[in-house]
This record gives structure tokens, sequence and C-alpha cells, in this order.
């Protein structure tokens, strides 16, 4: 007997929630760990700091030599505790992470009906219509997205914040000492400063572009592309035709982040040196085409294998489908990758 659609559904969820506790069990444990390391690292930095203190005061009369390993075992020992400070913060946040998705499984799996309760409707026998393929969707892209702004956080603006308050002790301790030093690794931290500043405001753009709620559609775009740009990425071009015009929100929000998804899978999955983007807006439809030479895919192997969801293609689909749009992928391996998509708008009325 084929199982109804309901039972696969509720059987995935059940498989879900079971793998998702077992990676919390994993990752309390690493907590654990982690934070046992994290006061080890604590009580060391406090003897190396006790240990310089007791130096300052007989400064003059300790050798050179002595001083240098006492502020070289200060800085290692911080910088340890900063990495595992960092490394326990990440640890928490996809704990948190894991445990909301728990609770999504748990809450579908709380409209389950009995095992006892028949699977057909009361109109021709047919098998309850349920959305658990849209569901399904949902739970992986919202555990993606929150692992995947969990290590960026971590990787880029927490990481430069550690750093920054290394170096600025650096600088309290080499003030009255050797000046010098001290104006160079200003200068430094200065100059982090300003980079940290810079990936601040890509994470915030990546997570939310302002702009695309007071600009629309086009603009945000055109400065996403200059955002690569200034990167260094130099083989991305874009091209605009038809009449610019505000969008329904939603379908903005859409339509952005299909195009942003697509850049990121040229340059970060499929290699990719050139890219080119063209958005062209019609009275009553959007299209929009772009095409890279990275490495290319085979199409219905990406679309239908257990692992497409590692490229999104299968989620971008379903996006552009549910706000009756269509999208369509042509690529070959060591072909590159071409999408056309089209969604129906209308101008957004303020």
């Amino acid at each position: 007997m084929v199982e109804s659609s309901w039972e696969q559904f509720t059987d995935f969820c059940r498989r879900g929630s079971d793998q998702i506790q077992q990676e919390l069990k994993e990752i309390d444990m690493l907590i654990q760990q982690t934070s046992s390391e994290v006061d080890r690292f604590m009580q060391a930095n406090a003897r190396a700091v006790a240990r310089t203190r007791q130096i300052e005061a007989t400064f003059d009369t300790v050798p050179r030599e002595d001083i240098r390993k006492t502020y070289d075992t200060l800085i290692e020992n911080q910088q340890r505790l900063f990495t595992m400070r960092g490394q326990l913060e990440k640890l928490q946040s996809d704990q948190k992470n894991l445990t909301r998705i728990a609770e999504l499984y748990e809450r579908v799996l709380g409209y389950a009906p009995p095992d006892d309760v028949g699977q057909t409707n009361g109109n021709g026998g047919k098998p309850l219509g349920t959305p658990q393929a849209m569901v399904i969707s949902i739970i992986e892209a919202q555990e993606q997205e929150r692992l995947r702004l969990s290590r960026q956080m971590h990787d880029g603006p927490a990481q430069s914040l550690t750093n920054l308050v290394l170096q600025a002790e650096i600088c309290e301790r080499l003030f009255d000492r050797d000046p010098e030093r001290a104006r160079g690794e200003l200068a430094e931290l200065k100059k982090n400063v300003v980079n940290a500043f810079k990936k601040v405001k890509v994470f915030i753009f990546d997570l939310r572009p302002m702009m695309l709620d007071d600009l629309g559609l086009v603009p945000t775009v055109r400065r996403y592309v200059d955002g690569i740009t200034d990167e260094g990425f130099t083989g991305l071009t874009l091209k605009v035709t038809g009449k610019e015009k505000r969008l329904p929100a939603h379908k903005e929000v859409t339509i952005f982040r299909v195009i942003q998804t697509l850049i990121h899978l040229a340059r970060e999955q499929s290699q990719a040196s050139s890219i080119n983007i063209h958005l062209n807006i019609e009275d009553d439809e959007v299209n929009v085409a772009i095409d890279d030479n990275g490495m290319g895919a085979e199409i219905d192997e990406a679309l239908s294998s257990p692992d497409a969801t590692k490229l999104s293609l299968p989620t971008l689909r379903e996006r552009i489908e549910m706000l009756g749009g269509t999208i369509h992928f042509f690529s070959a391996v060591g072909q590159g990758l071409r999408v056309n998509f089209s969604m129906p708008v209308e101008a957004r009325t303020e």
C-alpha cells in the first residue's frame, strides 16, 4: 500500500526532528568543552596580566628579554581567549538556530492526524491535499539561511571586532613605553576599523538592503552590482531596459533575492569569472536573464538529486512559481549556467 502524502510528510518531519535532536546533543557537548577551554584560558590570561603588572612595578630592573616574553605570553593568551570565545559564540548561535528548527518540527508534527483517521476526504476518496512540499522547503531554507548568517557574522564582523579589541589593548600598553610603535599600531587599528565597518555594511545589506524599501528594485540591484565590483570582481555586468517603476514589495524582494542567489552561486560554487545580467521591466512583466561562464552542471540532475538544495535551484524555482512566474535553467558541465525567469507584476500603488 502506497503511503499517503501526509504520511510521507510526517515521516520526513519525524526523521528531521530526530536528526536535529542528535545535532543538539552533539553541539551541547561541544559547548561544554569549549566553555571549559574558555575558563582555562581566562585563568591563564589572569596570571599573565598579574605577571605583567609585577613587571610594570619594577620595569627598570627587569631584563628586556623577560619583558618581551611576558608581553608575548600575554598577547598569545589573549588571542587564544578571543578565538575560543568566538567559537563559543558561534556554537551558541548554532544551538539557538537548531532549537528554533526543532520547535518548528514539533509544531508541524502537532498537526499530524492520529494513525486510525482515514486519509481521504469526502469528495471522491482523493487523498487529503497538504502543502507538505512547501513546508519542507521553508524548513530547509530557514535552516540553511540561519546557519549561513551565523557563519557569516562569526567569520566577518565578529572576528574583525575581536581583533580590534586586541589591537586597542596593545596600543594602550605601548603608549608610555614605545610611542613610535604605538603610533604604528594606531594607524593599523584605524585601517582595520574602516575594513570592519565595510564588512558590517555588507552584512547589513545582504541581510536586508534598506534601499530596496526606499528606492526600489533597480537602484538596489545596481548598488549590489557596484559593491561586488568594488570588492575586486570585475566580470559582473548589468543591463537594465524597459521602464523603471516601483513594484509590489514582495515581488521586488523576490526578484532581488533570486538575482543575489544566482550571483553568489556563480562566484562561490561555479567559480565564474564573468556574469551578465539583463533586467527588463515591461508594463505587466519583469524578465531577467543571467548567464555565467562557470563550471556548469547537469540541470536535470541538479534539480532532482538529494543534494539539489546545495545549488538552491529548486528553491528558486518554487519562489518564482509561487508568485505566478516561470523560470528556466540551461547548463551543462563546463558550459556555465544560463537562467531566464519572468514574473507578472503590476505597478505599486502608493
